[in-house]
């Protein structure tokens, strides 16, 4: 038991992975597909900071009487994955406005069925 109540961030992760996973998978909806692959991401991000912490690491500034530091590199690849990840995001949801103009609809199977018919 203690493992699992030590360990809880790891198990949150999986949640938002698999419900990520779930919500790209089971929805026929391009913005809901969007929103799950951001789920999936913000649970990648909450790996890698949990990864990126040291139990009673402080932060990399030299001082007297600290003798663990914490590794910043994993939060400043988030900061910069951050990014990345809302300009992926607003360049899908624009995606999604063309495909909506251009088909008249944002579900999978309705676009798939036009290019089929045509």
């Amino acid at each position: 038991m203690i493992d699992f109540i030590g360990h809880y961030n790891y198990w949150i992760v999986i949640f938002l992975m698999m419900t990520g996973f779930y919500i790209v998978i089971a929805h026929g909806n391009l913005v809901k597909k969007i929103v799950g692959l951001n789920v999936f991401q913000t649970s990648v991000f909450l790996l890698y900071i949990s990864m990126g912490k040291v139990d009673g690491g402080s932060a990399p500034i030299i001082a007297e009487g600290i003798t663990a530091y914490s590794n910043p590199l994993p939060h400043v690849l988030i900061l910069t994955a951050i990014v990345v990840g809302v300009a992926t995001t607003a360049l899908g949801l624009a995606l999604v406005v063309r495909i909506n103009e251009a088909y008249e609809s944002i579900e999978e199977d309705e676009i798939h069925r036009q290019d089929e018919s045509t």
